[in-house]
């Protein structure tokens, strides 16, 4: 969005667009909840429809997202309990906080009968789960890998670890559990557990002094 702070002038020309609404917005995402917990499927959900029941034209919905997939993201991306914020002080804590997010959003999915009927629609469309991928996973495994190689930088994980290859080790006991098993036990404590399994292996070996004693 153009402004004054960034160096332009008032003879500028008028600003174009028009200011985000928080109403609307909400307004919009609430409307296709409320077409969901009717029961439209994702593939029957026009633009045109969801304007009508949100109260709004289809120039507004087009103003804030390029199309209805990134509509849909946005709309399960307010349904789940925001990214917990890392602690930044180790590795561990890192960790247990990024998995303690995902134990959460496992929660939510089993418990709103919305969210699962959603995410197992969108497995069947390939441009609402792309924009899904690239919206919402991509980043948190862009995250993950982050943590784990400033783990290798600070010397608090060995540094001859393929750290992609160990996103998926820590992310997999957690992803299966949410998503693969949905009767599996999700109880508080169990981020704690599985990063201290893995980090018990993870860890640099510290070298064995050497005596010095004489024969």
């Amino acid at each position: 969005m153009n402004s004054l702070a960034e160096g332009n002038s008032p003879q500028a020309g008028p600003v174009r667009g028009r200011p985000r609404s928080e109403a609307v917005e909400r307004a919009i995402v609430e409307g296709v909840m409320k077409l969901l917990e009717e029961g439209v499927p994702l593939a029957e959900l026009s633009i045109e429809r969801i304007a009508r029941t949100a109260g709004v034209g289809k120039a507004t919905i087009y103003r804030r997202w390029r199309g209805k997939e990134e509509l849909f993201v946005d709309v399960i991306r307010s349904a789940e309990p925001p990214d917990l914020e890392l602690p930044g002080t180790s590795l561990r804590d890192d960790l247990v906080v990024f998995l303690e997010s995902m134990r959460q959003r496992g929660l939510v999915r089993r418990s709103s009968v919305i969210l699962h009927n959603v995410h197992a629609q969108m497995k069947s469309s390939p441009k609402i789960w792309e924009a899904y991928d690239n919206l919402v996973i991509a980043p948190r495994r862009r995250l993950g890998v982050e943590v784990l190689r400033r783990g290798q930088l600070n010397g608090e994980l060995r540094a001859d670890i393929d750290v992609d290859l160990l996103n998926d080790i820590f992310i997999g006991p957690m992803l299966l559990r949410t998503v693969m098993r949905p009767d599996a036990d999700l109880h508080e404590g169990l981020p704690e557990e599985i990063v201290d399994v893995l980090l018990q292996g993870l860890r640099p070996v510290s070298s064995p002094s050497v005596s010095s004693t004489s024969p």
